[in-house]
């Protein structure tokens, strides 16, 4: 993977990125993304924050090598603290971390107003999606688009979402299968939630044999089990 040439999942969060955004990075890694967009003359401004030493000397190396020092900034700051009120950022990426870690950074941003809450937010989980879906709902997030694809045999959700006028108050089966996915309720999706099952079904056969009966974890994973297995039936 380079600027020019993308893995799959982050030419999908790009395409996802509005034209003429500010764009911020967040755990930039390598700066692949911003690079990709602004020689692409998608976007024409990013900043590229990142929290390790290594990852933030590699961003900088990769926007020197493309001569792009004066549309990317890359920053050393721990998550949305790398973005300052003059960037004007309209665009918010976090890739390739855990639901909660990313939920952790813009909790973080909103708490110390480096979230202006205007911004429109790009996220790609690897996990914990519904922890995500929890806070922006909380935070009166719309959830724009949804999608869900796999690469390198792994499964990747994106998630696109906006502060509304309209407060959208979604439920805890849309927030565990994203209330867009549901609706669409793709190839990938289906696939990665009979994979969700079928761990499930293993761990509750397993509580079920051991001793110590931890009822409460048994009752909730049936109820998980249950209700995957009527959104893979198609049933409303």
């Amino acid at each position: 993977m380079n600027e020019n040439q993308l893995s799959k999942r982050l030419e999908r969060v790009g395409e996802l990125v509005p034209e003429h955004s500010r764009l911020a990075d967040i755990g930039s890694d390598h700066a692949y993304l911003p690079a990709a967009l602004v020689l692409q003359k998608k976007i024409a401004f990013a900043v590229a924050g990142e929290v390790v030493e290594g990852p933030y000397q590699a961003a900088k190396k990769q926007v020197r090598k493309n001569g792009l020092e004066e549309q990317i900034t890359v920053r050393l700051a721990d998550g949305l603290a790398a973005v300052e009120t003059a960037d004007q950022i309209s665009a918010v990426t976090i890739c390739g971390m855990g639901g909660a870690l990313i939920r952790d950074i813009l909790d973080a941003g909103w708490k110390n107003q480096r979230l202006a809450g205007n911004e429109r937010l790009i996220l790609q989980p690897n996990i914990g999606e519904k922890t995500l879906r929890d806070w922006l709902t909380v935070h009166g997030y719309t959830i724009l688009e949804e999608d869900i694809i796999e690469e390198n045999k792994k499964i990747y959700e994106i998630i696109v979402a906006k502060r509304e006028t309209t407060r959208i108050a979604y439920s805890e089966k849309e927030r565990r299968f994203g209330p867009i996915l549901l609706n669409k309720r793709s190839e990938v999706f289906q696939k990665k939630w009979q994979r969700e099952l079928k761990q499930r079904e293993t761990i509750l056969a397993q509580l079920e044999k051991a001793a110590g009966d931890p009822q409460e974890k048994i009752v909730q994973l049936q109820k998980e089990i249950l209700e995957i297995q009527e959104v893979l039936s198609n049933e409303s």
